[in-house]
């Protein structure tokens, strides 16, 4: 018998298997971010679809199985593509897709979670003018963490406040090249 995993996630994508399956990548504080196997996740009517949305975080439960995870169950606690404006909604997609190609499969890091939980979280409740440094701040935090930048960045390492925001618009074109920088050293 299989151990089971009980822990939060967020669906960052999501791709079709077959005619209703699918894979899930899916950022988690306990066990990084991880890829899984959700049975019949479109068929009609299916349990899990509303949990297992893209931009969805969840109370999850994983199997390991001999090759890959599979999701065995989900509950759906915040749908953060509900409450964000189109906009938003680009910016948060940009950011998770970003995510899933410079990990290139599964990594453990739970500040990961963090970023991306307090992310969602200031695109719906900041003001849009600021949430292109909002969107700057999280790619320069991932990058940090995953090893691909090591300058400075400004407050803590998941706020999202107005007064870092400011400094983030206010040298943009620095933070920028210092994105350029870590994404050519990834190798994308």
């Amino acid at each position: 018998m299989r151990h089971k995993y009980e822990t939060r996630g967020i669906v960052l994508s999501r791709s079709s298997i077959g005619e209703a399956n699918s894979y899930v990548t899916l950022i988690t504080p306990e066990l990084g971010l991880v890829c899984a196997r959700v049975q019949g996740v479109r068929r009609s009517g299916a349990k899990l679809a509303a949990a297992l949305a893209t931009l969805a975080e969840s109370s999850l439960v994983l199997v390991r199985g001999k090759e890959s995870w599979r999701v065995a169950g989900a509950v759906l606690e915040e749908n953060w593509f509900a409450h964000m404006k189109t906009c938003s909604r680009m910016r948060a997609s940009r950011v998770s897709s970003l995510l899933v190609r410079l990990v290139a499969g599964e990594i453990y890091d739970p500040i990961l979670f963090l970023i991306m939980t307090s992310f969602f979280k200031a695109l719906t409740e900041l003001p849009e003018e600021i949430h292109d440094a909002a969107e700057v701040l999280v790619v320069i935090r991932m990058l940090t963490v995953l090893g691909l930048d090591t300058g400075d960045i400004p407050g803590e390492s998941c706020l999202f406040i107005p007064s870092v925001l400011a400094e983030i618009t206010k040298n943009r074109a620095q933070y920028i090249a210092r994105i350029n920088c870590g994404i050519t050293s990834s190798g994308l």
